[in-house]
């Protein structure tokens, strides 16, 4: 995860959690848990993401704001970010769209910090049957 040149959203095991948080570290990263415990909409993920990354007050709440926030987050470390993600199965299965236009500004995000070369990943962890589901 060192680099920017593969940065994004991905989905990994649930069991891998404690190593990505490990890593991020190592690299001197900032890393953010986002637990989606009980989040069954967009608005329970963007508040989620907003709580965990301490946004800012100009935070608006919604779709644009936080790709604004995730392409600012100048009120973080400039090495990295790590962003992993748990318990998204619910929102996933009540909200496809909104998770999928989640995904959609991780991964954008990830790519304006590889333009700085700045790494950004957004980790989606799930338990191991949902991974599979996901492969297929």
């Amino acid at each position: 995860i060192a680099g920017p040149a593969q940065a994004g959203s991905y989905f990994a095991d649930l069991r891998d959690r404690e190593a990505l948080i490990e890593a991020g570290n190592a690299l001197h990263f900032t890393v953010a848990p986002v637990s989606l415990k009980g989040c069954a909409s967009a608005e329970g993920l963007i508040g989620a993401v907003a709580e965990a990354l301490k946004f800012p007050d100009w935070f608006g709440g919604n779709w644009d704001a936080l790709a604004d926030c995730l392409n600012d987050l100048s009120w973080w470390g400039r090495d990295g970010h790590v962003l992993v993600i748990e318990h998204g199965e619910e929102l996933r299965a009540a909200d496809p769209e909104g998770f999928a236009t989640a995904l959609e500004i991780f991964d954008e995000a990830a790519a304006r910090w590889a333009e700085e070369r700045v790494p950004f990943w957004a980790f989606l962890l799930l338990p191991q049957a949902e991974l599979d589901a996901v492969e297929e």
